[in-house]
């Protein structure tokens, strides 16, 4: 296409697009493209799609989405393109476009699909063009399915997404020199404004922003609370002996060892108010029976008039909490959270909690300078032996993993810190 034509089209469409966006438009063969999240890769994408149907007739493309909802949005921004650049190339009547399939006049055809798990309900395509939208997030078996359809055409692959850790098909493409590379940050994008991207860094962590918006390939397998955050929040100075006044809030966290597993933790943050909290009391115990862990919540929850005591009430811990939960003095502070995915009052209403939640509830708090801590090397160590990877399951879906040698202790403080950020459980929280 020459640039006389991209320029007709383009006055049609009265945009302006960036350099990065005419640079995708003008370049031909396989693309990947990584980005923040509203850059642009999407429209640019649509655009040079239906161009390329447009010029080039008796051509098959398929876009594709690991979930139906993705793949049809980027289909529907397709669609809409064609139309405004060329309507009378479209065909009506019976042949007129559906949620899956847009035909030309021409006899180029787009078809849109989900691809599943295993992308088996799409096999048997042969294709000039595909397009794979959140590529990043396409299980690895589908690739194997899919890629064979431009063997006999030579076609060509076009991948946009938002990064989701280093490793798979789109990082591979990404490092790949049969690929044009393109790589635009949300900061770069123009029509997104400072003061957006300034509220979206309180709101998420690092990590998230650095994927989100940023677009930056995070490593598999990272150390969560970096030494220099978890030391921005030590407080050498501080006792709290001396300082204690009860006019504050304190919420006990607990995580109960399991057989033959670490120590027991006990963790107590105290809230002054949504933007200051203190760890201001960390210990363990190991091999002590269940009658002494739950004396010891109790005495613990007596001194310093907790508000609400958090506790690991999966495997061992449940016993504790059954216990607790009966206990007249107590039973209106506990709460179970656990790994299992879920939190319980006394109520017995449930609430829906990841894992990944409560570490970065704790992550973001950190890095928004609110949280201090009492000069507690066992702390620290526990802190700094988390860990967090991403991990595949064996149908190639990706999800993140948190774990770690040392992270009884961690585990108490997150859900300290997860009844310390909320009002009457109602948590205020952050998703991975």
């Amino acid at each position: 296409m020459g640039d006389n034509r991209l320029t007709e089209y383009l006055k049609r469409l009265s945009v302006k697009l960036d350099d990065w966006q005419k640079q995708v438009l003008e370049t031909e063969g396989n693309v990947c493209l990584r980005s923040g999240r509203q850059v642009g890769k999407s429209f640019v994408v649509a655009l040079k799609t239906a161009i390329f149907a447009i010029e080039n007739p008796n051509k098959t493309v398929l876009v594709i989405s690991s979930v139906e909802r993705q793949a049809y949005l980027l289909f529907e921004k397709i669609l809409d393109l064609t139309l405004t650049l060329d309507k009378n190339a479209v065909k009506k009547g019976k042949d007129k476009p559906t949620k899956h399939k847009l035909t030309l006049k021409n006899k180029s055809r787009i078809y849109c699909l989900p691809t599943g798990l295993t992308g088996y309900g799409i096999r048997g395509y042969t294709v000039d063009l595909l397009i794979a939208d959140e590529a990043a997030f396409i299980p690895e078996d589908v690739w194997v399915a899919v890629t064979p359809m431009l063997a006999v055409t030579k076609g060509n692959l076009i991948l946009l997404s938002t990064p989701f850790g280093k490793g798979g098909y789109f990082y591979d493409c990404f490092n790949d020199p049969n690929f044009s590379k393109f790589h635009v940050s949300s900061e770069d994008c123009e029509r997104i404004s400072k003061e957006f991207l300034d509220h979206e860094k309180t709101r998420l962590t690092r990590l998230q922003y650095a994927q989100e918006y940023l677009g930056e390939f995070l490593d598999e397998l990272k150390q969560l609370f970096k030494k220099d955050l978890i030391n921005s929040c030590r407080d050498f100075k501080w006792d709290f002996y001396k300082n204690y006044s009860g006019k504050y809030k304190y919420f006990l966290g607990v995580d109960i060892a399991r057989y033959g597993g670490d120590e027991n933790s006990f963790v107590i943050v105290e809230v002054a108010d949504r933007d200051h909290f203190r760890v201001v009391h960390v210990e363990t115990s190991e091999k002590v029976s269940t009658t002494k862990t739950i004396e010891r919540i109790c005495y613990l929850t007596r001194k310093y008039d907790c508000n609400k005591v958090l506790i690991d009430d999966g495997g061992i811990g449940g016993a504790v909490f059954d216990v607790l939960i009966e206990t007249p003095h107590m039973r209106t502070k506990i709460v179970g959270v656990n790994n299992a995915r879920r939190a319980i009052d006394r109520d017995g209403r449930r609430k829906t909690i990841l894992k990944e939640n409560l570490y970065m509830n704790l992550l973001q708090l950190m890095e928004a300078g609110k949280v201090k801590m009492i000069d507690d090397l066992n702390l620290f160590r526990s802190l700094e032996s988390v860990q967090i990877e991403y991990v595949e399951d064996q149908h190639g879906r990706r999800s993140v993993r948190i774990f770690g040698k040392y992270t009884h202790i961690a585990e108490g403080l997150i859900r300290a810190m997860w009844g310390a950020k909320g009002k009457n459980l109602n948590i205020f929280v952050h998703s991975f």
